[in-house]
């Protein structure tokens, strides 16, 4: 399984809007610039964030986004998860007798990813983790 850049930029969105968010709303614009990624993609993934209701849109000439839940309540599994669908390690159609390993497999990381706050990923951020997406 790999996390593709949907599931990467996404959990990279997020954690820079929770690290810049002061009650006022933060930019796109803002957040592709300290980013390093492009605007355009950053549209295409906030509007699925914005529909499972992890953030809010603020209309107006100082408008952006904003968290629509606590950072301690978003976790990294339900930014994946919202991006890149459900979790797959292996094809469905693979009869390799393995099923209970896989599954296994699939709920352990998706444990892991239950684990991991927003909170707990901005604080990484903070303490200088360069490589803080390895931490999840």
């Amino acid at each position: 399984m790999k996390i593709s850049t949907k599931g990467r930029y996404g959990l990279m969105l997020l954690v820079d809007l929770a690290m810049h968010e002061t009650g006022s709303p933060v930019s796109l614009k803002s957040i592709a610039e300290r980013q390093g990624l492009s605007e355009h993609y950053l549209e295409q993934l906030i509007a699925p964030l914005r529909n499972a209701g992890y953030v809010r849109s603020i209309r107006g000439a100082y408008g952006g986004y904003v968290l629509a839940k606590p950072k301690t309540e978003i976790t990294a599994a339900d930014i994946i998860l919202t991006l890149e669908g459900p979790l797959h390690l292996v094809d469905e159609d693979v009869e390799d007798g393995l099923d209970e390993l896989w599954e296994r497999l699939r709920q352990a990381i998706l444990s892991v990813l239950k684990s991991v706050t927003l909170q707990d990923l901005v604080e990484m951020k903070e303490s200088g983790a360069d490589s803080y997406m390895y931490y999840i």
